[in-house]
């Protein structure tokens, strides 16, 4: 059997609905976790069974070199403003040769929860980074 080697984890971008976004340096925090309920009946031993309970998804963070672009400000600008505009997306794993989709992670309802600038110093040669939070309200891998 050929060896399968696992994906390189800096070949990957985003979709976000119709926005035109640049590529971003790092996407972390997509996960989900289910939440156990304890329950335990009067007749039952004296231990609890554990029921699941809610799912929760963690915020996806995206950060990404500083550009001309504002589309994604603009956006969390809006929900400042209380103009609410959720929008769905995709994160796209792709192979080494940077075209061919291997993985892919959907998520839904997603809004900018939190937006970060850059950090400015003179004495660096670092390229300024921004940093949007988005709440997602489901994600599933496609």
């Amino acid at each position: 059997m050929p060896r399968v080697d696992p994906y390189r984890n800096y070949n990957f971008f985003i979709e976000i609905d119709a926005l035109i976004v640049g590529g971003f340096t790092e996407c972390t925090g997509f996960g989900a976790s289910v939440d156990p309920i304890e329950y335990r009946e009067g007749s039952e031993a004296p231990t609890a069974r554990k029921l699941p309970g809610m799912t929760k998804y963690t915020n996806i963070t995206l950060k990404w070199g500083l550009t001309d672009s504002r589309v994604l400000f603009d956006w969390f600008m809006g929900f400042t403003r209380g103009v609410i505009d959720r929008k769905s997306g995709s994160i796209v794993q792709v192979d080494i040769d940077g075209v061919t989709e291997k993985t892919r992670w959907n998520f839904y309802e997603a809004w900018p929860a939190k937006w970060d600038g850059p950090d400015f110093n003179a004495t660096s040669n670092a390229v300024a980074i921004e940093t949007l939070e988005l709440a997602v309200e489901r994600m599933e891998r496609a």
